[in-house]
């Protein structure tokens, strides 16, 4: 390796890490997003810690999360972490009102988060690991990486493990609370535990990808095929006219 060498491999390798990360921020809705999900839970649990009053409570949460909707909207930014966040919510309060029990306001986001959990673990062993069904699109390789891509399989396989392992960890706490726990405990672990785990789970997708192998652009590769079609038929065009 040359001395010419080396700082170009080193700039190629900074750039695939810094579409990796552009691409994590773009799929998992980045610092805003991250905020979007929190908040709600926040402002429910904090509202029923001082007055226990469970309809206040979820109608609070759910109006913030209809407000972070419409500032999307205004500012014509995507809205569709703003909206899961509405929709579970939304059911968080369902529960909550059906039942009458303030904890149940949590139980839709905890059986997500299972079935999420177990979601990336059973794709994985199925071959079809969830995090690159998630990704794929975002890096514009879309399945390419089942059968062309080996190694970004791996990388993918790997990640997805470690959302499944995460998220089941998470509910391995969260479960127990629900039963033995009273609201404002169960309420405020489950807000602890919304932000450290899901970085983690995204730092370490982050690793794999930047070491794995470059994803295969399926959009340009459709897009040159279309051009060498074109040049194919005008040189058969102008063959034909010569003739």
């Amino acid at each position: 390796m040359t001395s010419l060498d080396k700082p170009t491999e080193e700039t190629s390798a900074d750039d695939a890490r810094a579409v990796t990360e552009a691409a994590l921020f773009e799929a998992f809705g980045g610092v805003r997003g991250m905020v979007e999900t929190v908040v709600p839970g926040l402002l429910f649990v904090t509202i029923f810690t001082i007055n226990k009053d469970l309809h206040l409570s979820a109608i609070a949460a759910l109006a913030v999360s209809l407000v972070l909707v419409a500032v999307r909207l205004v500012m014509k930014d995507t809205v569709k972490h703003a909206f899961s966040g509405v929709f579970g919510v939304a059911f968080g309060v369902v529960f909550a009102m059906m039942t009458g029990n303030a904890k149940d306001f949590y139980l839709p986001g905890m059986l997500y988060t299972l079935g999420l959990g177990l979601a990336y673990i059973i794709t994985t062993l199925c071959g079809v690991p969830l995090i690159g069904l998630i990704l794929g699109p975002v890096f514009k390789e879309n399945l390419s990486w089942r059968t062309r891509n080996p190694g970004r399989k791996k990388a993918y396989a790997k990640a997805s493990y470690a959302w499944g392992t995460i998220l089941l960890a998470k509910c391995a706490i969260l479960f127990p609370l629900y039963w033995w726990a009273d609201t404002t405990q169960l309420g405020w672990v489950l807000v602890a535990l919304k932000i450290p785990p899901f970085l983690l789970a995204v730092y370490l997708t982050w690793v794999f990808l930047a070491k794995a192998p470059a994803p295969i652009d399926v959009f340009a590769e459709m897009e040159a095929e279309e051009k060498a079609a074109e040049e194919r038929e005008r040189q058969a065009a102008a063959r034909s006219a010569e003739q």
